[in-house]
């Protein structure tokens, strides 16, 4: 009869295992949109210092850690490429083709945010020789797939900002409808939108606060409104069928 000690039982847990198969790397990628002044929508690439694609622009990113999770590696690399922090990132997609990195099977896991340019400003470390924003519409070649990266999540944004108020995030604390109309029309790539039909629509979702009005403008003061966050995730939690069938869905 074998006996099995304590100290059997504690050797076998920590005993490294051993895997069959090759185990691929695993990096995250961060897709940062900001809009700019002249409400051009921009995304934020950083000059790569090293070998693979050496001097090539990129999205900020790189390897997962062993001992951190996939968002905190995200939020961690952006932080040290660009200086950029406290940024609410959410899952964009998985990124796996064969040959993507020249470096080896390496599986990616992007992540995408908007934030304002005025409240986060950018500096190169780490990996990056340099970081800078641009335009969605004007962009450099990009390094391994992050064309491909940027595609989907370009996509996504046009495709979420129709039934979920993310674009608050790139406003000012309080805005006027013709600025939150002007960022949608930007967002959704559009010339103009229906003047009339965007403000019915997007007062109608109950989400916005008037605070005030313009001073010290030549022509009649518009109202400004805030984002009521608080009422928008009441609202979502009660009934969100019916606020997303009220949300800014618009034809075009």
């Amino acid at each position: 009869m074998i006996i099995f000690t304590p100290d059997d039982y504690t050797l076998n847990f920590i005993m490294p295992y051993t895997y069959e198969y090759p185990r691929p790397a695993l990096t995250v990628d961060c897709v940062i949109f900001g809009l700019d002044e002249s409400h051009q929508l921009k995304v934020l690439l950083i000059e790569r210092a090293h070998d693979p694609y050496q001097g090539k622009w990129a999205l900020p990113g790189g390897f997962v850690d062993m001992d951190e999770g996939l968002k905190a590696a995200a939020l961690r690399e952006l932080e040290e490429e660009t200086g950029v922090k406290d940024v609410f990132i959410e899952q964009l997609y998985t990124f796996g083709d064969p040959g993507r990195d020249p470096r080896g099977r390496v599986v990616s896991v992007a992540y995408y945010a908007l934030v304002n340019l005025e409240e986060h400003p950018v500096k190169p470390a780490s990996d990056a020789r340099e970081v800078q924003w641009f335009e969605i519409d004007n962009l450099p070649t990009l390094a391994f797939d992050h064309d491909k990266i940027l595609s989907i999540a370009i996509a996504r944004l046009r495709a979420k900002v129709r039934y979920q108020p993310i674009g608050f995030e790139l406003l000012p604390e309080q805005f006027t409808l013709s600025q939150l109309q002007q960022l949608y029309e930007t967002i959704l790539g559009v010339k103009e939108l229906n003047k009339r039909n965007f403000r019915t629509r997007i007062l109608k979702m109950g989400v916005l606060k008037e605070v005030g009005k313009q001073e010290g403008v030549a022509h009649r003061p518009a109202k400004l409104y805030s984002f009521d966050k608080e009422k928008y995730e009441q609202l979502a939690r009660e009934r969100l069928e019916d606020l997303l069938r009220r949300g800014v869905d618009f034809e075009i």
